[in-house]
């Protein structure tokens, strides 16, 4: 029951992200910000969140597990609060820091306690739920999200975590295994490699948000990840010298943990990736709203839902390298599947993508958590998790900024090649528009009026943005299927 606690409180730090995300725009126009500047809502977060997750390894042995848990949860329920009683923008960005950084301590600490808090027989079940709760909550946040929108005030898209919060607060006390703290190793907290580790997150993080939109090699994105090499370079020097290191970074000369941090990464990349993209589409697309999306996006949670039992039972009877290999397989499939689509690709055309991204997921997380984490002694799985966990997220918001690379920079490359097509008379251009063949075989668009000039632009750009769509899938898919590739560098998990 212990356990079951901390999985509330991850689920409730990971569906706050997606939730959040969805219903930008009405936090927006409530509090009258800025375009420009709404989505430091999430950058603060995010930026806080993971500076917190390599950290968890320190905090769990100055603290204990149970009292960690208590404390950051206890703390991220107070942020919601605070998040949802913000008079003005300024304040909730402060929130959304605690909250950020409390939230990011709770999903390594749950994937810790499984190899922590259970024999070897029950952490293929126990990793089972919590990578259930983990990846399902970014697939239902859309719909929880939108339903809370449609249906209440944007405050209660944070106050929806204060009941559970204090449930699970007051049951962690109670059910979690008491240990006794460590406080005097708080007073060897190295506050240089802290700050050098803190700076590099989040220059990088920052660098990443506004790299699309500036470019790669703009001034102030190349700045920033000169920042970030180079402090995550000072970090990694001095962490090596200490004889008590904020963070082991040791543990990456463990082939099985490294293979298995690389799969994390790479499955960042498309779990978040994947998550972006259909909302995205479908927005452009269609024009839905966040309830209408949600419920389309149930599809690879119920698939996930209905693998998880098969991915526990041939966990524990197959090689992790080969289950692996299998999973992120079927994953690129389902990625490359979704990189074929067109304007009028709905509901019924995204199912079979979904399922097949759904169904892979269990065997994309439950076998490298096992290879990474399984054969670590106790005392060095809180500091591996949180690197492990570390890096999907770092996989998330790196996959993010390459899909927006692709579709900002290849969109208007097709739109422009679509209208010289069209200048052409080309049949099939104007049939992927909609338009009939003999409208613009005679003389092409030129022969057309300038009315019908305008008309067609939207469409142009709609055809356009989801044909780069489309490339950022497959790219998606092309990183996905190499992953695999590092399986042969590992050595099979203890069991």
């Amino acid at each position: 029951m212990g356990f079951a606690t901390m999985c509330l409180g991850m689920f409730m730090a990971i569906l706050d992200v997606q939730v959040v995300a969805t219903s930008i725009p009405t936090i927006q126009a409530a509090l009258a910000v800025e375009p420009d500047r709404i989505s430091d809502v999430q950058t603060a977060y995010l930026i806080a969140e993971v500076i917190a997750i390599p950290l968890t390894g320190l905090l769990t042995r100055v603290l204990t597990m149970r009292w960690l848990f208590v404390s950051t949860l206890a703390l991220f329920t107070l942020a919601s609060a605070g998040c949802a009683a913000s008079p003005n923008f300024s304040t909730l960005i402060g929130w959304r820091l605690l909250q950020g950084f409390s939230g990011g301590t709770l999903i390594p600490a749950v994937f810790a306690a499984v190899f922590l808090l259970f024999p070897d027989r029950q952490q293929g079940l126990a990793t089972t739920i919590g990578g259930v709760l983990a990846v399902l909550a970014p697939t239902v946040g859309p719909i929880v999200g939108g339903w809370i929108t449609e249906t209440w005030s944007w405050h209660w898209l944070f106050l929806i975590n204060v009941a559970p919060g204090l449930v699970a607060v007051l049951a962690a006390i109670w059910l979690l295994p008491a240990a006794p703290l460590a406080l005097d190793q708080a007073r060897r907290l190295d506050l240089v490699a802290l700050t050098l580790m803190a700076t590099a997150l989040a220059a990088l993080i920052l660098g990443l948000k506004e790299a699309p939109q500036r470019g790669w090699l703009s001034v102030p994105v190349a700045g920033l990840m000169a920042l970030s090499a180079a402090t995550l370079a000072g970090f990694i020097v001095r962490t090596l010298k200490s004889r008590a290191p904020i963070v082991d970074v040791r543990m990456a000369a463990d082939p099985a943990f490294a293979v298995g941090c690389v799969l994390s990464f790479v499955l960042g990349i498309g779990l978040f990736g994947s998550v972006y993209m259909i909302p995205v589409f479908l927005a452009v697309a269609h024009g839905y709203g966040a309830l209408t999306i949600g419920t389309i996006m149930l599809v690879t949670g119920m698939a996930q839902l209905a693998t998880a039992p098969l991915a526990v039972a041939l966990e524990r009877r197959m090689d992790a390298r080969l289950l692996s290999a299998l999973g992120f397989l079927a994953f690129a499939i389902g990625l490359g599947a979704s990189a074929f689509q067109v304007p009028e690709t709905d509901h019924a055309g995204m199912f079979w993508p979904q399922v097949m991204r759904g169904t892979a997921i269990m065997f994309c997380l439950l076998p490298p958590t096992r290879m990474a984490l399984g054969h670590l002694a106790p005392e060095a799985v809180p500091d591996a998790s949180g690197l492990f966990n570390l890096m999907r997220n770092l996989g998330g918001a790196i996959g993010l900024a390459l899909i927006d690379t692709v579709i900002f920079s290849r969109a208007p490359v097709h739109a422009a090649d679509l209208l010289e097509k069209l200048r052409a008379g080309d049949a099939t251009t104007a049939r992927a528009l909609g338009l009939p063949p003999e409208l613009v075989a005679a003389g092409g668009i030129g022969a057309l009026g300038d009315e019908m000039k305008l008309m067609l632009q939207p469409m142009i750009e709609r055809l356009a943005f989801v044909d780069a769509m489309n490339e950022a899938w497959g790219l998606v898919a092309l990183i996905t299927l190499a992953a695999i590739a590092g399986l042969a560098f590992a050595r099979p998990p203890a069991h």
